[in-house]
């Protein structure tokens, strides 16, 4: 069991509370916090927060470049600079409340940066590996389709080849948000676990008919087949039940997945089986805004491609999600000095 400081945790608790009612933030973030402000306190031993000298600074970016991944390696400096943030974030509010004013300082806790080297290269963007539309359709139509759960997760993967959702939302979608006669789903903000609780219409992407007409069957055999509800899962948790004395998941309950997890191993599974890098259901985003690349649509029907993303800004979609590789870049320039372009 590790150590900890009485004091402390009473001061954390506060600023965890600052940060869910003041700031809004979710408890996944909350968490990340945490951790760091652990990592924090176990380089200095557990001392109080009041005790806080500059020099507990420096000796932390000290431990964190020296710091091991459980795989031996060296931490990345994109986790040493977001843990020195969440760390700096948290003194710099200490540095505002009431019996802190005199002992710390907002200089004090400027010590926390990273050297801009670093945190240059923590903020590199880098190339996100993501399948194209050709190798989506075959580790699709590869999966197998035996038992219910096998055929949820097809059509799991063919719901995000249509819509781009992302993982939390897939797992978190009802039957209630799927528009089978206007061809779209709703991931009401409210209930679906959407990035920052946005709420987002999605209309189905025209993609291979393949992906839409195995979804359109799914919805139809848990409505017609299985009577699910409009309040019951669009792509459900099994359901534990006996079989011969032994628990078997090999049917579905009415449940929701509380998590990405799922989603998240439908696509590795799906491209692994079929000998390929494990994309994940994120990277179909990219493929999406590859799509809309390829298909040099008008400018009004890219800010729709985009606004379907969930995306309000058209920049945010070309900068996260139109990737131009470095050898696309390379024949785009040379393109542009022969009057290709």
């Amino acid at each position: 069991m590790r150590k900890y400081n009485a004091e402390n945790e009473r001061i954390k608790r506060r600023y965890e509370l600052y940060l869910c009612e003041a700031k809004g933030q979710d408890e996944k973030s909350i968490d990340k916090v945490r951790a760091a402000l652990v990592k924090f306190e176990e380089c200095t031993k557990f001392k109080a927060f009041k005790a806080f000298h500059i020099e507990q600074a420096r000796q932390f970016k000290d431990t964190l470049r020296r710091a091991k991944t459980a795989q031996g390696k060296p931490l990345s400096l994109t986790t040493t600079d977001a843990t020195l943030r969440l760390v700096k974030g948290f003194f710099h509010w200490l540095a505002g409340q009431q019996g802190f004013k005199k002992v710390l300082t907002y200089s004090d806790v400027e010590y926390f940066n990273n050297n801009r080297k670093d945190a240059r290269a923590a903020h590199t963007q880098r190339p996100v590996q993501y399948p194209t539309t050709q190798a989506a359709l075959h580790a699709f139509q590869a999966i197998a389709e035996h038992s219910e759960i096998q055929r949820r997760d097809k059509a799991m993967f063919a719901f995000v080849m249509i819509t781009g959702a992302r993982a939390g939302a897939v797992a978190s979608l009802r039957l209630k948000h799927i528009n089978l006669v206007d061809g779209l789903v709703f991931q009401d903000g409210r209930d679906v676990n959407t990035k920052a609780g946005k709420t987002i219409t999605t209309w189905f992407f025209p993609m291979h008919p393949d992906y839409l007409d195995y979804f359109t069957a799914w919805v139809n055999f848990l409505r017609d087949d299985r009577f699910f509800g409009p309040e019951d899962a669009l792509f459900p948790k099994p359901e534990r039940r006996m079989v011969d004395g032994k628990f078997a998941f090999d049917t579905l309950s009415r449940d929701t997945y509380s998590n990405s997890s799922q989603v998240n191993g439908v696509f590795r599974n799906a491209f692994s089986q079929v000998q390929m890098h494990p994309y994940t259901p994120h990277s179909i985003r990219k493929t999406l805004g590859q799509e809309l690349s390829d298909r040099n649509l008008p400018l009004d029907a890219q800010k729709a491609w985009s606004q379907n993303l969930g995306h309000e800004k058209f920049t945010t979609t070309v900068s996260s999600y139109l990737p131009v590789s470095y050898q696309r870049q390379g024949e785009l320039i040379k393109a542009l000095g022969v009057g290709l372009l």
